[in-house]
């Protein structure tokens, strides 16, 4: 059997994953994201399993934490709500829930399941609510 060529075609709308299925040709480009909620929209949530090992908010946070260094080394003036314990997200959950952030959002999360829905499944739920509030919290 021949193997397939790869070439500019092998990036456009007619790619497959590896069980053949086609990819969803809406999902963006990492380069081409421009914040986190980009690459969050357009990549982890469409292909969770492919970002974060086993569903572990830990490992999402981790890759949160490195995507904050970075904007810090590089500079970049991109509002950023996901630090693990400080960031404006981990501040409307304490608010919102009362839970402590000294372990970190997702260890909050992780520790306070809702009926049987997976971490991963809470945190975009949770994230979806926040972000609906306008990522309000309050500053008390």
């Amino acid at each position: 059997m021949a193997k397939e060529k790869a070439g500019p075609a092998a990036h456009g709308p007619d790619r497959y994953g590896p069980d053949r299925s086609r990819i969803d040709p809406s999902v963006e480009d990492v380069a081409e994201c421009r914040d986190v909620y980009d690459l969050i929209d357009h990549n982890i949530r469409l292909r969770p399993t492919m970002w974060v090992r086993g569903g572990s908010l830990q490992e999402l946070e981790a890759i949160f934490s490195g995507y904050w260094l970075a904007l810090q080394v590089h500079s970049a003036a991109e509002e950023f709500a996901l630090h693990p314990s400080d960031g404006p997200f981990a501040r409307w959950l304490a608010s919102e829930y009362g839970w402590s952030m000294a372990l970190g959002w997702a260890s909050a999360i992780e520790n306070h399941p809702s009926g049987g829905e997976m971490a991963l499944d809470a945190f975009f739920r949770l994230l979806d609510e926040y972000r609906s509030t306008g990522g309000a919290y309050p500053t008390v």
